[in-house]
Formats: C-alpha cells, sequence, structure tokens
C-alpha cells in the first residue's frame, strides 16, 4: 500500500496508562444527565440530511421515549479519538504506512472545529500521544514518529476509549480504531472491553488491516479470520461500522465513508432519572414515516429509566 502524509502531536507523549487491574464502571456518568443516541441514516440517494426529531422515533425497551434535543448541522463540528496499534505485528506488511495512508485521508475532510485525540497501544501500554486539539499539524507529526515494537493488548486499549473521549468538546463524537487485530497481552477479554465502550455512548468505527471478513466460512464451516468477528461486534454494538481493509482502493473508500458517517451523524438525546436500577436499556430508532432508510445506532445504555 502507498503511503500518505499524515497524523501527529503537538505535545510530547504522556506516561503509559497501564491496563485497568479490574472492569471499569461508568456508572456515575451515565446515571445523571443525558443520554446521547449518534444516529446515521441513509437511503438510496446517500445520506438523508433533513430529518427533525418529529421525523425519529426513538425507542427504550420498546417504549417511546421522547426526543428532548436533536444535533443535525453537517458543519457541526466532530470530537474523534484515533487508537492506532503499533504493536510488533504492525511492522508486518507495511500496515503502518497504510495507517498514515488511512488518517490522512481521514483529515484531509476534517473542517475547522474538528478536533482529534492520538492515542497508540504496544507492549502492554496504551499512550495519549495527542491530548484533543484543532492542530492537524501536530497530529501529523505524532504520526510520522510511529514504530512498531512489542506485544498487543489489544483489549486493554479499547478499554481506554471511554476515558480518553471524556475531554471532548464537541456532542459529535467517535473513536477510530485502526489495527490488524492480533491481541497477545491483554488482561481483558473482548467482551469486557466492548461492554465498557458500550456503556460510554461512544461509536467505535474500525479499520480491520487484513482482518478479512467476519462472515467468511472456511470448507469446514468455521470461521475464516478469527480476528473479524470481534472487531466487527465492537462495532456494530457501539454504532459504529467495521471496515475490512485489504489495498489501498478500499482504505479510501472507508475512510470517505467514516467521514461522511460522521458529518452527517443525528445526536440525539433524552435524560435519565437521578436515581432507580442500573441496568443495561435497549434502545432502537426508526424513520417511521419513510420507506427504504437504513438507521445506523448503538445497541442500548447502562443507566437509569428515562425520566417521563
Amino acid at each position: 500500500m502507498a503511503a500518505g502524509v499524515l497524523l501527529a502531536a503537538a505535545a510530547p507523549p504522556t506516561a503509559p496508562v497501564p491496563p485497568p487491574a479490574k472492569l471499569p464502571v461508568f456508572a456515575e456518568e451515565v446515571s445523571v444527565g443525558w443520554v446521547l443516541v449518534p444516529v446515521v441514516v441513509r437511503g438510496r440517494g446517500g445520506y438523508v440530511r433533513d430529518l427533525e426529531a418529529g421525523d425519529f422515533r426513538l425507542q427504550v425497551d420498546g417504549r417511546p421515549v421522547k426526543i428532548r434535543e436533536l444535533e443535525r448541522r453537517s458543519e457541526a463540528p466532530w470530537s474523534i479519538v484515533v487508537l492506532q496499534d503499533v504493536s510488533g505485528s504492525m511492522a508486518e506488511a507495511d500496515k503502518l504506512e497504510a495507517s498514515r495512508q488511512a488518517l490522512g485521508l481521514f483529515l484531509d475532510r476534517a473542517i475547522p472545529g474538528d478536533e482529534l485525540a492520538v492515542a497508540s497501544f504496544a507492549g502492554g501500554a496504551t499512550r495519549v500521544e495527542v491530548p484533543f486539539t484543532e492542530d492537524l499539524g501536530a497530529v501529523r507529526e505524532a504520526m510520522d514518529a510511529w514504530e512498531a515494537y512489542g506485544t498487543t493488548a489489544l483489549h486493554d486499549a479499547i478499554a481506554r476509549l471511554p476515558e480518553i473521549a471524556s475531554a471532548a468538546r464537541h456532542p459529535k463524537r467517535a473513536a477510530l480504531l485502526i489495527t490488524d487485530g492480533v491481541d497477545n497481552a491483554s488482561l481483558l477479554s473482548a467482551t469486557q472491553a466492548r461492554e465498557v465502550v458500550r456503556q460510554a455512548e461512544l461509536p467505535v468505527y474500525v479499520l480491520g488491516l487484513s482482518t478479512g471478513d467476519p462472515f467468511q466460512l472456511d470448507p469446514s464451516g468455521a470461521k475464516l479470520f478469527r480476528y473479524a468477528d470481534a472487531l466487527n461486534l465492537l462495532a456494530s454494538l457501539t454504532g459504529g461500522r467495521y471496515h475490512a481493509i485489504t489495498g489501498p482502493d478500499a482504505m479510501k473508500e472507508a475512510c470517505a465513508a467514516i467521514a461522511d458517517d460522521l458529518r452527517y451523524q443525528y445526536v440525539l438525546s433524552f435524560p435519565t432519572a437521578p436515581s432507580g436500577k442500573m441496568v443495561f436499556h435497549r434502545l432502537t430508532v426508526d424513520v417511521p414515516g419513510r420507506k427504504n432508510l437504513r438507521v445506523l445506532t448503538r445497541a442500548g445504555y447502562d443507566g437509569t429509566s428515562p425520566t417521563p
């Protein structure tokens, strides 16, 4: 794959963030305030950009909930956490060069006001290389310094995403994970990491470098690509999308699709009760007045029930 000119950091890397000793809990964040529901709506002609709050039907556990606020301006800036795998396996097949190309394509679509944070993981540690900044030049500098080394604690790194994203300033927010899917050092399982991110209202978009199709089977009926399932589940349960990257053309298409998803993302919100039982609530969103639309959103949230 051809390399692009890319990402960066203005500040020196922070100290490594150690992997969690136990599964983090974000109950306090979720129980107070509002639940944010990022939504992307596509029709046969592309993204649907003209919907109002009254066009959506939002349900929590099968019961309708009133949408109190809606953010839908395509020019509204985004807050993106880029989580980059720099472990030893990324030295193979020019995967780091492909990562630089991907971020370059992604940055080319940024508009004034967009902010990015960059974190990388290898050797059992996750490092925040660039806290949230609008300085894209600084982001590019950080990326140029990436070198592959050490073991891969992918699941532990994924579990740090809510902590890093908590400093975001904009309602439109997401994480972009670039990895080959290998994990050989995590303390957390893939299921535990997904649970942490799912609680945090953060869509995760995944660029899987040579990770393959999660639905492709070998002649015996077994999954052909063992890392694809976990990455696809992470994306789908959080309201993001998984892209299997097989070459430069697939990379360009995936980066354009992710940038468009985020640019034309609606953010629906509603308040939750200040007290009550903290449980998982399933979310469904549709647009009942229009046909042939595909709605992409998160699976649910952990917290108290919506207020009446």
